[in-house]
């Protein structure tokens, strides 16, 4: 497929396509498409990026726990965090701590970051096609991903939601269905695993189903429900349970609207 997420011969990658024939079958039920968050779902990165933010915004003069930023900001884009940071403390937070952020996060990552437990296992099990659908760009991707050698095991088929499609993050539904389009899969085919609420909502407005996750270091008590009122079906710690649920949702039609 030629569907390059990460630019090739320098063109973005809303300038490729996907064409696809049906999808696989067995028996009367298509292999799903899954799509995979990044951060918290693939690589333990989460929590990474929470401790970060938060030294940086106390020292910025907004203070905030770690636990408060997984719980009220995992899935958003730093500047997003940032916006609404602002607007709960009415004050206005320096430009400067974009790039402190970046440059240390990158450097935590570098030094610290693993897979998800399970990750390589699953995906040398899992039937169906697959994507990475995140909010990180296409930049961070190649150091995340790379780093923890799952790179390879979705290249081409990783989209950055500020890269494709109108370029909005999550939760709008636009990752997910720019996914979709290019492997030519219908919403009801394609099973979203996600860990966070922004996630969860952009995949139920995208119409997909979807797999709440809180198996990565960030979880917090009541991370489950948070993920099923927004939307997931059901929700594992494990990813070795995503082959049954997958096997499970080819029979249930799902949660009604």
């Amino acid at each position: 497929m030629q569907n390059w997420a990460f630019p090739r011969d320098s063109r973005p990658a809303t300038q490729t396509r996907t064409q696809r024939v049906a999808p696989s079958m067995r028996g009367d039920c298509p292999i799903m498409l899954f799509l995979f968050d990044c951060d918290g779902v693939l690589v333990d990165s989460e929590i990474i990026a929470a401790e970060v933010d938060s030294q940086l915004l106390s020292e910025f003069g907004t203070p905030i726990s770690v636990e408060d930023i997984s719980r009220r900001f995992a899935g958003l884009t730093f500047r997003k965090t940032v916006e609404l940071v602002e607007k709960d403390a009415d004050r206005k937070i320096p430009e400067a701590i974009f790039d402190r952020q970046k440059k240390e996060l990158e450097e935590r990552l570098t030094k610290n970051l693993k897979a998800v437990a399970g990750v390589d296992r699953l995906l040398d099990r899992l039937e169906g096609e697959r994507c990475v659908c995140s909010n990180s760009t296409s930049e961070r991707m190649r150091l995340t991903l790379g780093k923890t050698q799952l790179l390879e095991k979705f290249t081409p088929n990783v989209f950055s939601a500020v890269e494709v499609g109108d370029h909005q993050p999550k939760p709008s539904p636009n990752v997910y269905r720019y996914a979709a389009e290019q492997f030519g899969t219908p919403p009801r085919e394609c099973i979203v695993i996600e860990d966070s609420l922004f996630g969860v909502t952009a995949a139920r407005e995208a119409g997909m189903r979807i797999v709440g996750f809180t198996g990565g270091a960030h979880t917090w008590p009541g991370h489950a429900d948070v993920l099923t009122e927004a939307g997931a079906e059901t929700v594992i710690d494990r990813l070795a349970d995503l082959p049954a649920v997958a096997e499970a949702f080819k029979v249930w039609d799902g949660l009604p609207d």
